[in-house]
């Protein structure tokens, strides 16, 4: 993005309310997770039978748990892992739509339909299904369960980067560049995917809430982060157990994920107007 564009994109996104509310929210949740250890006014996993299960006060603004643990503790802790999610499935699942996309968009032909057999595949299973499925074989923890749910999640990324290479693979610039004896590798990466980037950073953008919803579910199932974790959804599915006693166990790590959430939607919405309109109808 030349200093032109991005003059303007900034300008623009000063006059989008979801850009800049989205922004907001991710910020505030970025220098929580950075600043965790100094926020925290206890560890996450600093136990205190004495203190088990005490409702909301001056003490524990956010209670303690089963274990006599903080919650506002755990709850600002956890932030770090939801963004180790969005940022770990979101890598993973661009690395490997984007490459089937390219490949299938460029080359066409058989490579299409091989590919895109796979990609629909993949599409037409349900996808918490296919992520049990995944962490059944590589078991249980966070990090497997975000490969699992980025192997799920990879095809829309591929659909809209194919869609998008077959539309530029026939300009005249890549035919010049073929001309002139580029390669295809040359050709994907030098001429194409610096004219998809928008739409990839679009689709990221929008794609962050399911990653971390899809995530949190497989934790609060028991097969994504294990106990000590201060994950919001192993925090969700331990609050499920004391609902009637302890309500706040699962009312502010549920507010903390819906606040992340619509942080991520708005900010997805806002990119989205900002950089490709276009995908508003895709």
């Amino acid at each position: 993005m030349n200093r032109g564009r991005l003059r303007e994109f900034l300008i623009s996104g000063r006059k989008n309310v979801n850009f800049l509310v989205g922004a907001f929210i991710i910020l505030s949740v970025i220098l929580v997770a950075v600043f965790a250890p100094f926020i925290a006014p206890y560890g996450y996993d600093e136990a205190n039978r004495d203190e088990r299960l005490q409702p909301p006060s001056q003490k524990h603004p956010f209670g303690t748990d089963d274990f006599g643990r903080d919650m506002l503790s755990k709850v600002i802790y956890g932030s770090r892992i939801t963004l180790q999610i969005a940022l770990t499935g979101t890598l993973i699942q661009m690395a490997l739509g984007v490459s089937v996309g390219m490949i299938s968009g460029y080359f066409g032909r058989t490579v299409d339909k091989i590919l895109m057999f796979v990609a629909d595949l993949t599409w037409c299973v349900p996808g918490i299904i296919l992520a049990l499925a995944v962490v059944t074989l590589l078991g249980k923890g966070l990090t497997n369960s975000i490969i699992a749910i980025s192997l799920v999640n990879w095809t829309q990324y591929a659909r809209i980067v194919r869609a998008k290479t077959m539309s530029i693979k026939n300009q005249a610039f890549i035919e010049t560049g073929i001309a002139f004896g580029e390669k295809a590798p040359a050709i994907m990466l030098r001429y194409i995917f610096p004219n998809i980037v928008p739409a990839i950073v679009v689709m990221a953008s929008m794609q962050l809430p399911s990653t971390v919803m899809s995530t949190t579910a497989l934790s609060f199932l028991g097969l994504g982060s294990q106990p000590p974790s201060p994950d919001w959804g192993l925090a969700l599915s331990n609050g499920m157990k004391y609902i009637t006693r302890g309500q706040w166990l699962s009312i502010f790590p549920g507010i903390a994920l819906v606040y992340v959430v619509f942080g991520f939607n708005l900010l997805g919405e806002g990119l989205r107007d900002l950089l490709d309109p276009r995908m508003k109808s895709l």
